[in-house]
């Protein structure tokens, strides 16, 4: 089997209860607790009007401008996968547009997310089925390969793989790993418990701000 061109079997998915827990935390609680280095880049925006991403990543490399893997993706996606494609962030041809998202979310796919154009965004973007991509454009795809199916991707230094759990809502995506899930999940919980604690003292007037100082003199901030 070529690297390059091929379709890889035996798909590993997260266990649902994962991506449930995490479909309920925002994607910058848990991004703080993945040391604020992994994103899938600010390029990547939510084309629909409303709505939370959350599934696992059934991965897709392409071709620029190419979707015929995209195609065979969604063939053999199961319910609550995420389609993600890296299609090197080349925004010529759109690689998805109502046509294969319907089919898709007939399917029971949970959302798209493409490092590449979209295009039929005039109805995309008025529904509330998950579609994140990197730009538009009105040129449609090639059909021709090569590409791959169920391979270890990267979108802007974010590496997925197949199974891991991929979220998004409108600060962005963000892929948690499979094996790292339920520790991000308990960091990002107390991270919440943390927060409503603050609102609640702000909201009485009383957040203690010395800490801003304390900072600022520890790292040598002269004051006028």
């Amino acid at each position: 089997m070529a690297i390059g061109f091929r379709v890889l079997s035996g798909h590993v998915r997260s266990d649902r209860s994962l991506v449930e827990a995490l479909a309920v935390i925002p994607t910058a609680i848990i991004s703080d607790n993945m040391a604020r280095l992994v994103a899938a880049g600010s390029r990547l925006r939510p084309i629909h009007a409303r709505g939370a991403l959350a599934g696992t990543a059934l991965t897709v490399k392409t071709r620029p401008g190419d979707n015929l893997m995209i195609h065979k993706a969604v063939d053999i996606a199961e319910p609550g996968d995420v389609i993600v494609v890296d299609g090197g962030g080349d925004l010529t041809n759109a690689l998805i547009g109502e046509l294969i998202v319907s089919y898709a979310r007939s399917r029971g796919v949970a959302g798209f997310v493409v490092d590449g154009a979209t295009r039929d965004v005039a109805i995309l973007s008025a529904g509330d089925f998950p579609v994140y991509a990197a730009g538009i454009s009105h040129r449609g795809p090639y059909k021709d390969g090569p590409g791959e199916v169920n391979v270890t991707i990267a979108i802007d230094g974010m590496v997925i793989e197949p199974g891991d759990v991929v979220i998004g809502d409108r600060d962005g995506v963000l892929s948690v790993p499979r094996r790292a899930a339920l520790e991000v999940i308990a960091a990002a919980r107390a991270q919440q418990v943390r927060e409503e604690s603050i609102l609640k003292v702000i909201e009485a007037g009383g957040w203690d701000r010395s800490w801003v100082d304390d900072i600022l003199k520890a790292k040598g901030c002269s004051f006028g």
